[in-house]
């Protein structure tokens, strides 16, 4: 079709009724890409995407598409290079004759264990559309708590880094100008004085150090919290701590009850959905819990039974709901109310967090800017009784 650009194509399409999926110059091939459609994929896939592809994997289903040809489509709407890319690979397999589930296991980074299970279950039982479904609700949910997590610490890490910034910027451009003059008078300073010139001096000539031993503990980090050792730690201190330990508790409560209550209702077995769900969980105690559970579940013990050994993570709520549900029968509506239940409880424990840091980081920020103001007036005030 002739147009002036892809703009133009688009209008001409949508006056007959279709959408423009792909389009290219014709005698044309390849060429550089616009800075707007590169994307660098750094961190894989995110839950957005998948949450993408879900969605409109299962509404292009339920219009009668077939699966590759829906692949297809989605995989030209992505965005994300490595996405594409998988995505065309699992087309030409399930067009090749191999099963979704099966094409899906290849890419296990992108899509998780619960994904392929899920997947597994609704080609077996004929209810693809709606386990996708099921899958598609269940991400948004994860997507919501994430978001609001995240929201709840932005405003502290932006607190956190302004301190940061003005409190550099303070030791490298006011300290030195100030320590000359108290270098002229000829005067004995302070120890806390002595501190604040000796850490702007540093900071003025020798800034590239500060840089590398901020990078160096950030490495640091990171290395010894993939560490099995300091994984351990920092899941104990996460539990333990008073302001986190509730956060942390809700959320991965919320995380199992979601994610046990999406598997039982597509059908997938108990010891299997613990397994699963024991890969979703963040905490290394939750994890032990969830792997135990799956065993003395396969031995014929009550889920309820084996969760109370970990009534230390697990609330008294979750262990009687999930007996309430055993007795009843009613395991996955029980516990999708509950996971409703606890992601509202994060939602409120994050806003009570966020408003407990607010004054904490404001005494911080004043204790900070006191210590550097004493430091730096009381030879001053030194110098004016000196000439009275």
């Amino acid at each position: 079709m002739e147009a002036k650009d892809e703009n133009q194509l688009a209008s001409l399409l949508r006056s007959q009724g279709l959408v423009l999926i792909k389009a290219s110059p014709q005698g044309k091939k390849g060429g550089l890409k616009k800075i707007s459609e590169i994307s660098i994929g750094i961190g894989g896939v995110s839950l957005a995407e998948k949450m993408f592809f879900t969605r409109n994997l299962q509404v292009m289903i339920s219009a009668g598409l077939s699966i590759p040809r829906a692949i297809d489509i989605i995989s030209c709407q992505v965005k994300s290079p490595a996405f594409k890319k998988a995505l065309t690979n699992i087309k030409d397999q399930v067009a090749k004759g191999q099963r979704l589930s099966d094409s899906l296991s290849s890419h296990s980074k992108i899509f998780p264990s619960l994904f392929q299970s899920m997947i597994k279950v609704g080609e077996e039982t004929g209810t693809m559309e709606e386990v996708l479904k099921t899958l598609a609700t269940q991400m948004e949910r994860s997507y919501e708590l994430q978001s609001k997590i995240k929201g709840a610490m932005t405003y502290p890490a932006v607190i956190v880094s302004a301190m940061l910034l003005i409190g550099a910027a303070m030791l490298i451009i006011v300290v030195p100008q100030l320590s000359s003059v108290f270098e002229s008078m000829n005067i004995e300073l302070p120890m806390t004085t002595q501190i604040m010139i000796g850490l702007g001096k540093f900071l003025a000539e020798k800034w590239y150090i500060a840089l590398l031993i901020i990078a160096g503990s950030v490495i640091f980090f990171m290395w010894f919290s993939k560490k099995p050792f300091g994984k351990k730690i920092l899941d104990w201190t996460a539990l333990k701590f008073p302001v986190i330990s509730p956060l942390v508790k809700d959320i991965n409560s919320a995380y199992t009850v979601r994610n046990l209550s999406s598997l039982s209702a597509a059908g997938v077995p108990l010891p299997k959905s613990l397994e699963i769900t024991s890969e979703t969980v963040s905490n290394g105690y939750y994890k032990k819990a969830l792997v135990d559970s799956a065993n003395r579940v396969r031995k014929g013990e009550k889920l309820s039974e084996a969760l109370k050994d970990y009534s230390g993570i697990y609330p008294q709520t979750v262990i009687q709901m999930v007996a309430v549900g055993e007795e009843t029968g009613e395991t996955s509506t029980i516990l999708e109310k509950l996971a409703d239940f606890y992601e509202q409880n994060v939602t409120e424990t994050t806003k009570n967090m966020a408003s407990i840091i607010e004054p904490i980081m404001i005494l911080i920020l004043g204790g900070g800017i006191g210590f550097f103001a004493v430091s730096m007036m009381q030879p001053l005030n030194s110098i004016m009784h000196g000439i009275h």
